[in-house]
């Protein structure tokens, strides 16, 4: 197992990636400003699949939703990278940290292509097709976050962590004030102090969550509208989403992992002070 030193190091990692989440690029302050003009001119078949994605999140907190991963793939992925047995998500949690780094590197670049080729693929009949890429996306990033969980050692079968992925999707989606806020909703959690109910109430309605999620299709959706010149610009904002969110996923997740460790190892010597 690594060093109390080197688990030090990589959490100064985590918080100076957390520290830089609060500088708000230009583009991103104007980019519901599109979005606000094209909600007048969106068709309704579109607001209707954006809002069935109320109900997708929500069925998805309760029970796990349609969102099926590959679990057996991500184990043999984390066990080829820790060179080691790997027969379930319960084998993954004493592995070294660098071997879920690693893996989560992998897993991040694979999406990446993924989510590029979806987005040429949607971008091609504008925005008619850009109906069928918002649900997609959203059923993408669910399951890449369930998968980032079981590479940090954490089953995604459980309510607690379905909550915790709704709070790195509301994240890698939130302004300034958001994404600070959730900071310190997730400082209780990394924490051990709290439990399910009190984070389904730090949610406030997640509703909020598909909202910014769909806000955040403005200036990069916006070009995605035009049929053919769509299949760029799909593909680059579809790129660029998914980047931020497993950036976002595998942060949030090695800092609890690494918390863990550290409080794991307080508690080995402190019996014997």
């Amino acid at each position: 197992m690594e060093s109390k030193q080197l688990l030090e190091d990589e959490l100064t990692k985590i918080e100076a990636w957390e520290k830089s989440q609060s500088g708000l690029w230009f583009w991103e302050r104007i980019g519901r400003i599109p979005f606000k003009i094209l909600d007048k001119l969106t068709p309704k078949f579109i607001h209707e699949k954006i809002g069935l994605l109320l109900d997708e999140i929500g069925s998805y907190i309760q029970t796990g939703g349609k969102y099926l991963i590959q679990e057996k793939a991500i184990l043999n992925l984390v066990e080829k990278k820790a060179n080691s047995q790997v027969e379930s998500i319960s084998d993954i949690e004493k592995l070294p940290l660098q071997a879920m780094i690693e893996a989560s590197q992998e897993h991040a670049e694979k999406w990446t292509k993924v989510a590029t080729l979806q987005g040429a693929t949607t971008g091609i009949g504008g925005i008619f097709t850009l109906a069928v890429d918002i649900p997609a996306l959203l059923g993408m990033s669910l399951k890449t976050l369930q998968e980032i969980a079981i590479i940090h050692g954490y089953d995604p079968n459980e309510k607690n962590e379905r909550i915790f992925i709704i709070k790195c999707l509301q994240f890698s989606s939130a302004d300034v004030v958001g994404k600070q806020a959730i900071l310190k909703e997730l400082s209780t959690f990394y924490h051990g102090r709290s439990s399910s109910n009190e984070m389904m109430s730090q949610l406030q309605g997640w509703r909020e969550v598909v909202y910014t999620y769909r806000d955040q299709f403005g200036w990069k959706k916006l070009l995605q509208m035009i049929p053919i010149a769509g299949i760029i610009f799909g593909a680059i904002s579809n790129r660029s989403m998914i980047q931020d969110l497993t950036e976002t996923g595998n942060m949030l997740y090695r800092k609890r992992r690494i918390l863990e460790r550290l409080q794991n190892d307080a508690a080995t010597v402190a019996p014997h002070l």
